[in-house]
């Protein structure tokens, strides 16, 4: 209740309330899917897609054992 209550300064009571609806209707009520469920109604939109004239030329290569040797202890001195 208390994370929930400590949301309203920063959200806004009204949309707090929403996001409390929301959880109660879901039937699955907590402080954590109340604090998400807020995130997600006050969210800036995804930014539209930009058009682009690129093409892939050349499938990636799926190379694990590089991601291995990046975690090689290096020495910073």
């Amino acid at each position: 209740m208390a994370k929930v209550l400590a949301a309203v300064p920063k959200s806004g009571l009204e949309a707090v309330l929403v996001a409390v609806e929301l959880v109660l209707e879901s039937g699955v009520p907590s402080a954590e899917h109340i604090e998400n469920v807020l995130s997600r109604l006050t969210a800036a939109p995804a930014p539209e897609c930009a058009e682009s004239n690129l093409e892939l030329t050349e499938a990636p290569i799926i190379d694990t054992e590089r991601y291995d040797s990046l975690r090689a202890e290096v020495s910073h001195a």
